[in-house]
């Protein structure tokens, strides 16, 4: 008679270490494919077939150069006096319309800079409907007979930027004034400071770190920016990339161009790094106790809610009331072949990046859980998130070489072995559009998933070891379910980011492939802003949906008075 014996799981050491090295050699693989771009940008500016590098020197770089400086100083300073101004004052002070004001300040973040560009345009330009009206209501006839600032302009640009990149400055200075402790403050009142000196000596130097990081974030997405500062003829890096590759059909000096913005974002990089790493704040035990704010009245008050209003006002309902109001006058593109395809398009791109973009993001996180003391695969996951901080016009000549290489070598061995041609079958496609996406929004799905995934005990993993589950096992049963929201919010977050990408959509999309974003910057680039405004407002009412989120998660860090 056969005796029933137990079969306990195989928790011996190599049970688990060898699905671990799949894990560890797969990242590896994946963070080389992302970095991929990076290489290839640098490649081929050190080794181009013709090198015009002298000429771009002595012609048009030292313009580009110091356009892109000014524009972001200029776009760093107004953001940073918006968001920390704002920020302080909802935080620390009680005035009418406060609690609106904390996430309606973040509104500007759902409208694309561009469109914020073609819509004070139309508004403001000479045929406008201000100047028309000025006319009418002066009797002036001509332009000479009066003065007008001419929106298409650097400052034009700067002011534009700031009102839809103030939202970083003020999300990472409001995080930051929350988490200070009352007891700072009173001790500055203690030794004789109002409340201005309080904020300028005590809680601005504490959020130094924080404001750091939110202009680091404003810089990079001034370099990023095309089509706001190619629509008002400012010559950035960013404008020179592209006329430099598509006008005069050099890819190299494209390339070299983008390796000068590449080492503009390392200084950025840097620059916030020794900033976050100069100056340490730990959390006191008043951090949770309900944050103490000043009363406002009379001027003041009135004052305090002006200088919320005006960027809310400026920077997302002007541009959205003008939107929907042409948009009524062409709903009927809501049914046409065209805008539903174009709309399709962004949709299935945005979420098949998204999608693909979480996935990489969960292998990434989780080897660096499983494979957490081994210092190179750390910092190839760090650096795999590099393809964030490239613009969009860099990372997109950073696909292309890459991809037109391997479709270029593999035509010429099929035609050569069998006598037919492959074509594109990468770039030029939608798969370089997609993986485009995924280099440049990767580290937001990294950092969303590494988060959540560092909420999970360690001990959780040692149980599922325990029970002999393979790394694999333990992902899908026991971390997955546990770090739904960050997963959510990853999703989210790149869809929308995705949705209004326009640098790189424009360069990698294929022959007769529109999306939103393209097919608003070819109509409102030629002047006919009414024609697409139905699509603007469409991407600005998708990109609401993760300011919702970042508003729910800031106000839930403390209870304020």
């Amino acid at each position: 008679m056969k005796e029933n014996v137990a079969v306990l799981p195989d928790t011996s050491p190599a049970s688990f270490v060898q699905p671990q090295a799949r894990w560890y050699h797969a990242t590896w693989v994946v963070a080389l494919l992302v970095a991929l771009p990076v290489i290839s940008v640098f490649y081929l500016a050190l080794f181009p077939r013709e090198n015009i590098w002298p000429h771009l020197a002595s012609t048009v770089l030292p313009h580009y150069i110091k356009t892109t400086l000014l524009l972001m100083l200029g776009v760093g300073t107004l953001s940073a006096v918006i968001g920390v101004s704002s920020a302080w004052l909802v935080t620390m002070c009680r005035f009418p319309g406060r609690k609106i004001f904390e996430w309606a300040l973040l509104l500007p973040f759902a409208v694309p800079a561009y469109v914020i560009a073609y819509v004070y345009t139309d508004l403001l330009e000479y045929a406008g409907p201000l100047q028309m009206w000025l006319r009418e209501l002066f009797g002036w006839q001509t332009a000479r007979d009066y003065w007008f600032p001419d929106i298409r302009t650097l400052g034009g640009a700067i002011l534009m930027l700031s009102l839809v990149l103030y939202p970083y400055v003020y999300l990472m200075a409001r995080a930051s004034f929350l988490e200070q402790s009352n007891s700072i403050r009173d001790a500055s009142r203690i030794l004789g400071c109002n409340s201005w000196q309080s904020f300028y000596r005590i809680s601005l130097p504490l959020s130094r770190p924080a404001i750091a990081v939110g202009l680091s974030l404003v810089l990079m997405e001034t370099l990023n920016d095309f089509g706001t500062v190619d629509f008002f003829a400012v010559k950035s890096l960013s404008a020179g990339i592209y006329d430099t590759w598509l006008n005069m059909n050099n890819l190299g000096g494209a390339a070299q161009i983008a390796s000068m913005m590449m080492i503009f974002v390392v200084m950025l990089i840097t620059l916030e790094r020794i900033a976050r790493s100069k100056q340490r704040q730990f959390h006191s035990a008043d951090r949770f106790q309900a944050l103490e704010a000043f009363n406002l009245t009379g001027g003041k008050a009135i004052a305090a809610t002006l200088t919320c209003l005006l960027p809310v006002l400026c920077g997302f309902a002007v541009p959205v009331v003008v939107l929907a109001d042409y948009a009524w006058l062409h709903i009927d593109q809501l049914w046409s072949e065209g805008f539903v395809r174009y709309a399709a398009n962004s949709f299935l791109l945005s979420a098949t990046a998204a999608v693909a973009t979480v996935v990489i993001a969960i292998l990434l996180a989780y080897s660096k859980r499983l494979h957490h003391e081994r210092k190179s695969l750390v910092n190839a996951v760090r650096f795999s998130s590099l393809g964030y901080a490239m613009p969009g016009a860099v990372l997109a000549i950073g696909v292309i070489i890459p991809l037109a290489a391997f479709d270029n070598s593999l035509d010429g061995f099929m035609r050569q072995t069998f006598g037919i041609s492959t074509g594109l079958l990468l770039s030029g496609t939608v798969f370089a559009v997609v993986f485009a996406y995924v280099v440049r929004f990767l580290a937001v799905s990294t950092g969303a998933i590494d988060s959540s995934l560092a909420k999970v005990t360690p001990s959780m993993d040692m149980a599922s070891r325990s029970l002999g589950q393979t790394p694999a096992q333990t992902l899908f049963r026991v971390h997955l379910p546990l770090i739904r929201g960050g997963m959510t919010t990853a999703l989210l977050v790149v869809f929308v980011d995705c949705m209004k990408e326009l640098p790189a959509t424009l360069i990698l999309r294929p022959f007769n492939f529109d999306t939103l974003a393209t097919f608003v910057y070819q109509y409102a680039s030629d002047e006919m802003l009414e024609e697409c405004a139905l699509a603007a407002l469409l991407i600005v009412i998708v990109g609401i949906l993760p300011v919702i989120l970042l508003s729910r998660s800031i106000s839930g860090t403390r209870q304020e008075s």
